[in-house]
C-alpha cells in the first residue's frame, strides 16, 4: 500500500560471540540482509559489537580497538539508506563509555551515550563505563570525521519526518528516562539497546515498561534485548524484542521464539497527530538535546506487516470483550445513578422499541436503579408501536420489560399520527421523511408528558454510531433529559446486551437469557415503514446507510487518529478483505456526507456518560461547526481509483 507516513523498524538479536567484534559485526550484517529491504531502521542491542558480558575484557585494548574496526567494518558493509543504532564501547580521553553508535548511509551521525550505569544485584556496570551525563566533549573524532557524542542526540530525517532517538538499557527503567527527554526535543520514534536477563516475572515487567513508555511519550518504541548467547556464567539475557506504538504492541518476541528479529511499521502520522491533540504531555521544553538532521530517499510504496482491526471498538479476545462491557455498562449506570441522585429524581421513562439500543439503555437503567436502591417499578418502560413495528420486536420489548420487573405501558401512537397527518395536510401514502419523522416526534412527545406526569427524566436510547451520522430525528429520539448510549458504538451495542444475557444464564435467568438474545439477532431498524407481507420489518438501517461495521471503522479512525479519507479507505481495505472497494468507497461517501451535514443535531445533543476514546459531545470531545465545508474530504475519497 501507500507509504503514508509509515515508518518500517526492525528490533534484531543477532547471536554474540563474547569478545569477537569481527564475528557478531558479520552476524549482525547477515541479519542485515534478511531483513525487508524498506526495512528503514534496525535496532541491535546493548553493547552488540563486543558482546554485553565481557566484563574485565573492557580493560582489553585489543577489544577496544577490534570494537572500533568492527563499526567501521559495519558502516562500509551496510545496507544503502539503512540507518541502524549499533552498541559498543566508546573510549574518550580517559573514561570508557557504553554508547549507541547511529549509522546511516555508510556514515556514523552520532554516538548517544548510556546515562544511568546500573551496580546493583547483578549489574556491576560503573566497574567500567561512566555515565554520558559526565562526558567533558560533545564531538569526538571518529574516522576522520568530527562527529556528535552526548546522553542527548536526536536525529531527523527530512524526508520521512522521522525524529529518532535512543537509550541504553537501564536509561528507561529510572524515575524520569532518558527517552522522556528525547520524546520532548522532538523525538517521534525512541529506541532501547538493551542487554536485559530474564528472572521470574521480568519478562512481564519489562513488557508492561515498554508499552507505558510509548503511550506517556505518544511514539513509536524500539526495544532490542541481547539474547541467550551471552554468558550464562549467573545470567540467561532475555533475547525479547518488542516494537510499540502509542501502548499499542506491534511485535513481540523472545528468546524461545526461532526467528532473531521483528518487523513493524510506525505511524508517524498517528503518533505526531496525538502530540498535537494531548499537547500538554508536551509543554516542557528541554535545551539540552541536539538535533543532527540527515535526508533519505523517499519510498513510495510499503509492504505492510501490521494488522488493522476490522472492529476497533470491539477486543478480540472473548474474556477482554466481556470484561469491557461490563465496564462499559457499570459506567453508564453509574453516570445515570450519580444524575437521579443529585437531581432528587426517582422515576425514569424510557421508550422501549425491542432493538438494540432501547435494550441497552434498558439494561442501564435497571443497574442505576439498584445502585440507587430504588424501586424497578418506577422504571417506565412504555412500548408504542408504529405503522412498522413487527410482533417479535414488541413481543420481546413486552416480554423484556416483565423480565427486569419495570412498570410497562403500551401507547400506540397510529391514531395520533394520522391526526397529525391531517393537520399538517400531509398524505400518508406518501412515505418519505415527514412521515417517518412524525412518528419519532409523536413517540418523543409521549415519553417527555409522561416524564412530567411521574416527575421523572426521559432516558435517551440513541447511540455513538447514530450521532455520528445523524441518524436521528431532530427533536424527537435525538432528544431527551439524559442519554446513556451516546458514546457507544453501535458495533458494541450487541456485545453488550450479549455479556447481560451470559450473565443472566449463569443466574439461571434463561427466559432473560433468550429473550436478550433474540434481540441481538434482531435487525437493525427504526421501524418507521410498514412491515412487508409476511410482517417481517421492511426497513433495514443498514440497507440505506450502509454497514455499521464499516462506519464504526470509520468513525474511530476519522476521530481517534484524524487520518485523512485516502488512508481510512486504504486501512479498512485490509481490515475487511471479503467487502469490494466500491462497497468501501460508497460507504465512505455516505459517512462523510452526512457526518459534516449532521453536526448541528451533536451541537445541542443531551448530556450523556462518555465510556471510551471516542465521544462527540460539543461539551467534550468534538467542537465543530455545523456549517463546515466537506468539500475536502469528499473530493479525496471521490478521486481513489478502484479500478
Amino acid at each position: 500500500m501507500k507509504r503514508y507516513q509509515y515508518y518500517k523498524v526492525v528490533a534484531a538479536t543477532p547471536s554474540v560471540a563474547i569478545g569477537d567484534p569481527q564475528k557478531n559485526v558479520q552476524a549482525m550484517l547477515d541479519l542485515c540482509t534478511r531483513v525487508p529491504q524498506d526495512t528503514q531502521l534496525i535496532v541491535f542491542p546493548e553493547l552488540c559489537i563486543t558482546g554485553y558480558t565481557c566484563q574485565d575484557l573492557f580493560y582489553e585494548d585489543i577489544l577496544l580497538r577490534q570494537a572500533q574496526q568492527g563499526l567501521s567494518h559495519f558502516l562500509e558493509a551496510m545496507p544503502d539508506q539503512m540507518a541502524a543504532f549499533v552498541g559498543l564501547p566508546v573510549q574518550i580521553q580517559n573514561k570508557l563509555y557504553n554508547a549507541a553508535a547511529f549509522c546511516f548511509d555508510h556514515h556514523v551521525l552520532g554516538f548517544q551515550l548510556k546515562t544511568y550505569i546500573p551496580s546493583y544485584n547483578e549489574f556491576y556496570e560503573t566497574r567500567w563505563f561512566t555515565s554520558g551525563k559526565n562526558c567533558p566533549v560533545d564531538t569526538m573524532n571518529w574516522q576522520g570525521e568530527i562527529v556528535p557524542v552526548s546522553n542527548g542526540l536526536v536525529f531527523y530525517d527530512t524526508t520521512t519526518q522521522a525524529c529518532i532517538g535512543a537509550e541504553l538499557c537501564e536509561d528507561l527503567w529510572v524515575t524520569i528516562p532518558v527517552s522522556s527527554k528525547l520524546a520532548l526535543a522532538g523525538a517521534n520514534i525512541l529506541c532501547n539497546l538493551s542487554a536485559s536477563n530474564d528472572t521470574i516475572a521480568k519478562d512481564v515487567y519489562r513488557h508492561q515498561l515498554v508499552v507505558d513508555q510509548s503511550a506517556r511519550t505518544y511514539s513509536g518504541y524500539v526495544y532490542a534485548s541481547a539474547g541467550p548467547q551471552e554468558s550464562t556464567s549467573d545470567l540467561v539475557f532475555s533475547g525479547h524484542d518488542l516494537i510499540c506504538e502509542n501502548g499499542t504492541v506491534l511485535a513481540e518476541r523472545n528468546y524461545l521464539d526461532a526467528k532473531d528479529f521483528i518487523v513493524g511499521e510506525i505511524d508517524i502520522q498517528n503518533v505526531m497527530n496525538d502530540r498535537i491533540h494531548f499537547k500538554t504531555s508536551m509543554e516542557d521544553e528541554v535545551h539540552d538535546v541536539k538535533t543532527i538532521t540527515y535526508a533519505s530517499k523517499p519510498i513510495h510504496t510499503i509492504a505492510l506487516h501490521r494488522t488493522y482491526d476490522a472492529y476497533p471498538f470491539v477486543p478480540n479476545d472473548s474474556e477482554q470483550r466481556i470484561h469491557r462491557c461490563q465496564n462499559i455498562l457499570n459506567i453508564q449506570a453509574q453516570g445515570l445513578a450519580t444524575r437521579l441522585s443529585k437531581i432528587h429524581c426517582e422515576h425514569v421513562v424510557i421508550g422501549i422499541s425491542g432493538g438494540l439500543d432501547s435494550t441497552l439503555a434498558l439494561l442501564v437503567c435497571e443497574r442505576a436503579f439498584q445502585l440507587c436502591q430504588y424501586d424497578p417499578k418506577n422504571i417506565h418502560a412504555i412500548s408504542m408501536p408504529g405503522f412498522g413495528t413487527s410482533v417479535r420486536t414488541k413481543t420481546n420489548a413486552d416480554q423484556l420489560i416483565d423480565l427486569l420487573h419495570a412498570s410497562k405501558e403500551t401507547i400506540s401512537i397510529g391514531d395520533a399520527v394520522h391526526q397529525h397527518f391531517r393537520d399538517i395536510h400531509h398524505d400518508p401514502k406518501i412515505m418519505d421523511i415527514t412521515y417517518e419523522n412524525s412518528q419519532a416526534r409523536e413517540r418523543t412527545q409521549i415519553l417527555m408528558d409522561l416524564a412530567n406526569q411521574y416527575n421523572g427524566i426521559v432516558i435517551g436510547t440513541g447511540d455513538l454510531s447514530e450521532l455520528a451520522l445523524g441518524w436521528c430525528t431532530y427533536n424527537g429520539d435525538h432528544m431527551s433529559m439524559y442519554a446513556v448510549n451516546v458514546s457507544v458504538p453501535k458495533t458494541l451495542v450487541r456485545y453488550i446486551v450479549e455479556t447481560r444475557a451470559l450473565q443472566a444464564q449463569k443466574e439461571g435467568q434463561n427466559a432473560l437469557h433468550d429473550v436478550l438474545m433474540d434481540i441481538c439477532d434482531t435487525p437493525v431498524s427504526p421501524e418507521l415503514l410498514p412491515l412487508d407481507a409476511s410482517g417481517k420489518i421492511a426497513q433495514k438501517t443498514e440497507e440505506v446507510l450502509g454497514s455499521y461495521d464499516l462506519h464504526d471503522f470509520f468513525l474511530y479512525h476519522l476521530l481517534r487518529h484524524h487520518e485523512q479519507p485516502e488512508k481510512i479507505f486504504d486501512l479498512c481495505v485490509q481490515a475487511f478483505p471479503t467487502i469490494d472497494k466500491k462497497t468501501i468507497k460508497n460507504g465512505l461517501l455516505t459517512f462523510y456526507r452526512r457526518f459534516f451535514a449532521q453536526q448541528f443535531k451533536r451541537n445541542c445533543m443531551p448530556d450523556g456518560v462518555k465510556v471510551g476514546s471516542i465521544c462527540l459531545s460539543p461539551r467534550g470531545d468534538l467542537r465543530m461547526p455545523s456549517d463546515a465545508s466537506r468539500d475536502l474530504w469528499l473530493q479525496q475519497v471521490e478521486a481513489i481509483d478502484i479500478e
